[in-house]
């Protein structure tokens, strides 16, 4: 049975994909077939970030997202830039505005060292995120994740292998692709979306729609941090929206119509209008899920709908 909720516009949020490209052409052939054709050739499809690291074939995921436009030309497809993706281009040089790299590193120069901060060739104008995606940490063990690093705090090392270089080395900022670079360059911190519906047991409710890769922070004004996120300002040695955990789990208190949607987290989180889509969190014994709006359907891609 496809999904076509009262003809309502469709909106799909899809979570972390973290270099697994397998699992992102499931999850889209998944998508297809539970979605009525008309809805899914015209719908708003809101990646939530963080599209390299941890799988094995990020340059093929960034492959297919950027065909996607050409793909399907009446679909609207927006990019979210994630933690990860940030400090990719951070590596690349591609960062939006201008900052001083030192600027930025000067509040956490305290675990450089453990962190094994990368400290190759043009390291001295590299974003503190850059620096931390190529580095190499020194632990092994990632206790919070149970799971080995890859290479860096980031797990970056499969993302440089996809680019056929070795990962922390420098080759990789000429491996990369310049329609990759831009479309690193291009990814938006913050998406927002007027009258969505989503369904509810009262029937369907007419909300405002933000999409943010980790969250917005409770206690800080949301209009100031909208702005903030819009502007992309890179002077900031990290990002919370992008990066952030408990502090950017809840729904700001003025928010009372709005629903906020993220990946980031590691879990698939539904409260209310708080929607956090990310059940794989780059693990590979998990799935890639998005989440439909109106429908409230999780497809993932797993799901075996034949």
């Amino acid at each position: 049975m496809t999904d076509a909720t009262n003809k309502s516009r469709t909106i799909i949020c899809i979570g972390d994909i973290h270099g697994y490209h397998n699992k992102l052409l499931n999850l889209w052939s998944n998508l297809q077939s539970q979605i009525d054709p008309e809805c899914f050739n015209t719908a708003t499809v809101i990646f939530l970030g963080d599209y390299c690291d941890r799988g094995p074939d990020t340059r093929k995921v960034m492959d297919f997202l950027i065909s996607l436009p050409k793909q399907y030309p009446n679909q609207k497809h927006v990019f979210l830039s994630g933690n990860h993706d940030f400090a990719f281009a951070g590596f690349v040089g591609v960062l939006p505005g201008e900052f001083e790299a030192k600027d930025t590193w000067q509040e956490y120069l305290d675990i450089e060292e453990r962190e094994g901060w990368y400290k190759g060739e043009g390291y001295e104008k590299m974003h503190l995120q850059g620096r931390r995606w190529a580095g190499w940490i020194k632990a092994k063990f990632n206790a919070a994740k149970g799971i080995e690093y890859k290479g860096s705090i980031y797990d970056a090392a499969p993302t440089f292998e996809s680019y056929g270089v070795s990962h922390g080395s420098s080759d990789l900022i000429m491996a990369v692709p310049e329609d990759h670079k831009k479309f690193l360059a291009d990814m938006v911190w913050v998406h927002e979306e007027d009258d969505v519906c989503m369904g509810t047991e009262e029937g369907l409710k007419h909300c405002k729609l933000i999409a943010v890769h980790a969250g917005l922070e409770r206690g800080k004004n949301v209009q100031e941090q909208l702005e903030f996120l819009k502007a992309r300002d890179s002077r900031v040695p990290k990002v919370t929206d992008l990066s952030g955990r408990k502090d950017v789990w809840d729904i700001p208190k003025e928010l009372t119509e709005t629903i906020v949607v993220s990946g980031h987290h590691g879990k698939l989180h539904i409260e209310g209008l708080r929607l956090i889509i990310d059940e794989g969190g780059g693990m590979e014994s998990n799935p890639v899920a998005a989440i439909v709006l109106p429908s409230m359907k999780i497809v993932r891609d797993t799901d075996n709908f034949s």
